[in-house]
Order: structure tokens, then sequence, then C-alpha cells
């Protein structure tokens, strides 16, 4: 895919693999639209990205610990009246401690998950209105520290591991990825996701402590340096070998065939209820079975 002019939104392009991939599909020629917490970081993110030669990004404010600010960010997002050719879900967290958002949600869980699948579902229209449109979701083989979506105590309520939740996390990235590819089989969209690779140190630095100091050393097994990283992001963001793969795993630029849990279609389906759920949000709403017309200004569907 020729990248010139394409309209590629991101989150989390502040730090890490995000800001790599951010600068490199700058260099390529997309239009970015960046969507961070931290507006000096993405102002600081924007100057980089015209420095390497690339278009002035647009920026728009997301906490994705927030589904009020996500909803917000979707609308600014879609207010632009531009069609999006690639979604790439990218922020993360990992947590040493179990915290709760503002809306209840065990956090981990809900910048993971719950804030990409929300933000997917308020875009899909704009992602609808473009040609073989990609929505490419950083998963991770973090899945592998866990077996299961563990739904009856998805919110770390009886205990919180940071590894069990993060990985939990990860699966769900995973398993959502299998849903939407389902769900719009038929369009010209392509859902996939990948496993990074990259230390992006900025992944626990709302951690105090010890054990947020040796974290990213024990996260090493599954994480390279931030550029290495990025390359899976940016190779289903462009390359033609994946223009008709859809619901699939990569790693190293390669699809990869994830744990048998990763591959529960049942789990899938009700890892899906429950996130509509607890978003207040359904796709199935917004005619996810067809392309829907995009509308213009700050009018959302009403299931917003």
């Amino acid at each position: 895919m020729d990248l010139n002019g394409k309209h590629i939104v991101i989150t989390g392009a502040t730090a890490g693999i995000g800001r790599s991939s951010a600068l490199t599909l700058g260099q390529l020629g997309a239009d970015l639209t960046l969507l961070n917490r931290n507006p000096e970081k993405a102002e600081a993110l924007a100057e980089d990205v015209v420095a390497a030669g690339g278009s002035e990004p647009t920026l728009i404010t997301m906490d994705m610990a927030q589904l009020a600010s996500v909803r917000d960010a979707a609308r600014e997002t879609l207010a632009l009246s531009k069609p999006i050719d690639v979604l790439l879900n990218n922020a993360g967290i990992v947590n040493t401690e179990r915290r709760e958002t503002v809306d209840g949600f065990e956090e981990t869980l809900a910048v993971n998950h719950f804030a990409p699948f929300l933000l997917t579902g308020l875009l899909l229209p704009a992602v609808q209105q473009a040609p073989a449109a990609r929505i490419v979701n950083v998963a991770s083989d973090a899945h592998m520290f866990v077996k299961h979506m563990g739904f009856d105590d998805m919110q770390a309520e009886q205990g919180f591991k940071t590894f069990r939740e993060y990985g939990r996390s990860k699966l769900a990235n995973i398993l959502f990825t299998r849903s939407l590819a389902t769900r719009l089989e038929g369009q010209d969209i392509t859902v996939n996701c990948l496993h990074p690779g990259a230390v992006a140190t900025s992944l626990a630095s709302q951690n105090k402590g010890l054990v947020a100091k040796l974290l990213p050393k024990l996260l090493k097994p599954f994480f390279r340096s931030p550029d290495k990283g990025a390359e899976t992001s940016i190779y289903l963001c462009q390359s033609d070998d994946v223009a008709n793969i859809s619901g699939a795993y990569f790693a190293n630029c390669k699809q990869a065939r994830p744990r048998p849990w990763a591959r529960d279609d049942e789990a899938a389906e009700q890892l899906w209820a429950i996130t509509e759920e607890c978003t207040g949000f359904s796709l199935s709403l917004i005619h996810i079975s067809e392309p829907t017309r995009l509308w213009s200004g700050s009018r959302m569907p009403s299931s917003a």
C-alpha cells in the first residue's frame, strides 16, 4: 500500500514503538492523527515528525483510562471528516498494583482492551469509508502468561497479579481481533494483531518503587528495541503481502500461531458480550454488517 496521503490514526504514539511507528509512517507520506494523553509530549512528537520529513500531524488528547475521554477523542477524530485508511491501536500500560479507573474498571484491562474496543467501534464508520482499510492491534506474546481470560474475576477484585492482568489484557486484544475480523467479513477492511517485542520504558512509567524499576528487565524476553518492535506494526499498516489477510496474529513481520486459548472463539464471543456491557457500546448498533455513511461535525451514533 502506498501510504502517501493515507490517513492513519495512532494511539499512544509519544513513546516506544508508537513513536517509532509514527515517525516512520510520517516519513512514508501518511497523514497522521495522533491520539495521546500528554499534549506536551504530543506537540514534541509532531515537531519530530515534521523534522523527519513528514507532514504536520493532527493532535487529539485522549486518556484511555476514561471512556468519556475516548468518546470525546473519537468525536474530534470523526469531525475531521476524513476516511481512516489505517487505525493503529498501539497504546498500552502495565501496572504493578491494582488501580481502578473513574469508570470503576481494573485499569490494565480498561486501557489495553476496553478503550481500543470502544475507540474502534466509534471510528468504524470512518474506517468503512476508506478503500482497503486496515485495523492493526498491538497485542503481545504476553498472552502466554495466562491460559484463559478469567471471566470469574476479570477485574482482579479477588487479587491482583501484574503479569496475569497484563497477559489477560493482551489475550483480550487477540480475541477481539478475531471477533472483529469475523464480523467484518465481506467488507474491504482487514483486522490483524501483532507481538511487537519492543522495550517501551514508558509502558510502566506510571508505577513507582522497586518493582517498577525491575519491570522492564522482567519483560525483556518479550521485547526488543522500539525501532525493531515497530517493524511489525509498520508492516501490517502498509505491506501488500497482508492485503487479503484478516484475523491473524503476527510476529517478526510473519504470521504466527498464538496459544490455543487465544484461538478460542467461544471465549472471544463471551469477551465481546462482556466488553459491550462494560463499555455501554454495541458495534451492532452502527450497522457493522454494512458501510455506514460518514457523519460530520460533532454528531455521533446514538449508542455512543
